[in-house]
């Protein structure tokens, strides 16, 4: 295809750190995990790295963790403030543990959440914000940490989309109580399947590490606060005290990871570089709706909106695009509140979802990827230019 939506960016370095791993017949979470989960943390200026098997699974045992604090838990029946556009399963594990929606509109020029309607949100159960930075440009992170400093709020950085991402110098995924990361094949980085989460509270750090194995104790120091270590060695080795899951990763992923790290400066650079030419290219046309950055954007793709007022055919949009070989997408999960799954859920709309609902119905994306994608660019721009005379 001439312009994918997805493509590899691993090279000779990832395939042999695999190799490392079967040569030394090591499969399962070990050491190469632990490095990555270091480096990774000092990469976002953490202290705490907690590795599972994708991005999903590291919303989960976020969202797991605070309902095991010993101090202020989450509770069911607790809401939560979200935005209406992201990925479903930013949702998922609010629902799973019982958890009440609170959807707010997004900006449709950054795609990311309107703050303006936090105020409005809040009530005398809201507990939490759930912040996501979509592909890649960061969402009012300082903004929502203020807010959230001020209310009394725990603060869950969704940043599956926008690894390396910055705003006011520092990175997205850092801001929250925990921030989690995505290493799907299509995401900055990449390590077949695997996602992290970063945190400075060791409280916290140790909750998801034992969430992530079975609710065991066998990850956990035994000087940790979150149980009372006993002296029968026997019994301490299988030793549950959560509910918890195994969303381990594999020791290939951690090795992959740290491969991938190392690279991922030069290749958000490639990307940044790619994302200038799009701006030049269709910023200024009123046709099109591009997104605003907000600090330093890690661009994980170039999604365009159709505006409204133009009366543009996406459907012939999208025929052009087929037709030149050039692959698209919805904006990420679109507006979440159109989708059947929410009929599981307990939600409540602050003030209208009119932008979302725009981003949805007028929106695509096609992707950035780590290497030089002048003529796919210009070729999405001559095809727009074109069809949507």
């Amino acid at each position: 295809m001439f312009y994918e939506l997805a493509v590899s960016n691993w090279g000779d370095e990832e395939k042999a750190a695999i190799a490392g791993c079967v040569e030394e017949d090591r499969f399962t979470m070990g050491p190469k995990v632990a490095a990555f989960e270091q480096a990774f943390a000092d990469y976002l200026g953490c202290r705490h790295g907690v590795m599972v098997n994708s991005g999903s699974s590291a919303n989960l045992v976020a969202v797991a963790s605070l309902f095991f604090k010993k101090d202020n838990p989450l509770k069911p029946g607790d809401e939560v403030i979200v935005p209406a556009l992201s990925w479903s399963t930013s949702y998922h594990p609010l629902q799973q543990y019982g958890l009440k929606l609170k959807f707010v509109d997004i900006e449709l020029d950054t795609l990311n959440a309107d703050c303006s309607q936090l105020e409005a949100a809040m009530s005398d159960r809201t507990r939490m914000i759930m912040a996501v930075s979509i592909l890649g440009n960061p969402a009012a992170l300082d903004v929502m940490r203020d807010f959230a400093d001020a209310k009394g709020l725990y603060f869950l950085e969704d940043n599956c989309e926008s690894l390396d991402a910055e705003l006011n110098g520092r990175k997205a995924g850092s801001f929250g109580d925990m921030g989690t990361h995505s290493f799907f094949f299509s995401h900055h980085i990449a390590t077949m399947e695997g996602g992290m989460v970063v945190t400075d509270n060791t409280e916290l750090f140790h909750l998801m590490r034992s969430l992530r194995a079975h609710g065991w104790t066998r990850d956990l120091p035994r000087d940790s606060d979150v149980f009372e270590a006993r002296d029968d060695d026997f019994f301490e080795a299988y030793r549950f005290i959560l509910p918890g899951y195994n969303v381990r990763p594999m020791e290939m992923s951690g090795a992959i990871g740290i491969e991938q790290l190392k690279k991922l400066p030069a290749m958000t650079l490639v990307r940044r570089a790619n994302l200038k030419l799009f701006q030049d290219l269709f910023g200024g046309d009123e046709r099109f709706i591009i997104q605003r950055e907000n600090g330093k954007s890690s661009s994980f793709c170039f999604p365009i909106i159709l505006n409204p007022a133009c009366n543009i055919d996406r459907t012939a949009v999208f025929a052009a695009l087929q037709k030149a070989d050039i692959g698209y997408r919805i904006i990420t999960g679109g507006c979440f509140p159109r989708h059947d799954a929410i009929r599981h859920f307990d939600f409540e709309i602050t003030d209208g979802i009119d932008r979302a609902n725009i981003a949805h119905d007028c929106g695509f994306f096609v992707d950035n990827h780590p290497f030089d994608l002048t003529p796919q660019i210009e070729r999405v721009h001559a095809v727009l230019d074109k069809v949507c005379k």
